[in-house]
């Protein structure tokens, strides 16, 4: 016999684990989306899951202050558009990230001001910061406040773009469905991006994509 939490009584007495088929298969999580129309309840699952992935990302863009509310604005807004979301433009995972990409967009005068300061002034080696995990993670090289400098001077959609790429670890094939843009601009971007970047600092190459992460078509 099994309860409600997935425990079989034995005929010998003992209790033994059995795996229930909802823990062993998970559902998609597109079609937990769709379920959540119905029963709101469900969306839960995708904040459990994606919250402090997206959270971190927002965090190293914006920094602390302002990543609480952008964050619960992100699954606020995907909650009330679930109703609109297409898992053949994009998974949930990346359609989270461009909605947070969005959102930091309107602060995009508080990034650039943040890099800027970084640039000018650096950032202190005993108290990392969240600019300094930016720089580290983007730049091959220990050149923290020229990259910071660099970045603020990029246009917003091609720094959106690279950091989703730098960041959060996406494909070309993810970021055009994040940002619901076509794959080739994706690359025209990046491409644009990593030519200014290298202009500003002598050559240097200021970006290191993730190791393992898939990066679609060549």
């Amino acid at each position: 016999m099994t309860d409600d939490h997935g425990l079989r009584s034995a005929d010998d007495g003992q209790t033994r684990v059995t795996a229930m088929p909802w823990i062993a298969h998970p559902p998609d999580e597109a079609e937990v989306v769709r379920l959540s129309l119905d029963e709101s309840e469900r969306f839960g699952v995708i904040f459990n899951t994606h919250f402090e992935e997206i959270h971190r990302y927002v965090v190293q863009r914006l920094g602390p202050d302002l990543a609480e509310d952008v964050v619960a604005e992100t699954f606020l807004t995907a909650f009330r558009k679930r109703s609109q979301y297409d898992p053949s433009r994009a998974a949930v995972r990346a359609w989270l990230y461009g909605i947070a990409t969005n959102l930091i967009g309107k602060h995009r005068r508080r990034e650039v001001r943040t890099l800027r300061a970084l640039g000018r002034y650096g950032v202190d080696p005993d108290v990392p910061g969240p600019e300094d995990r930016v720089a580290a993670r983007v730049s091959a090289e220990s050149l923290r406040p020229s990259l910071a400098a660099a970045l603020a001077g990029l246009p917003r959609r091609d720094r959106d773009v690279l950091l989703l790429m730098a960041l959060a670890g996406l494909s070309h094939e993810e970021i055009a469905g994040a940002l619901g843009i076509p794959y080739g601009t994706v690359g025209s971007r990046l491409n644009r991006a990593r030519r200014k970047l290298r202009a500003v600092l002598g050559g240097a190459n200021p970006m290191l994509e993730p190791e393992g992460a898939a990066h679609g078509r060549a």
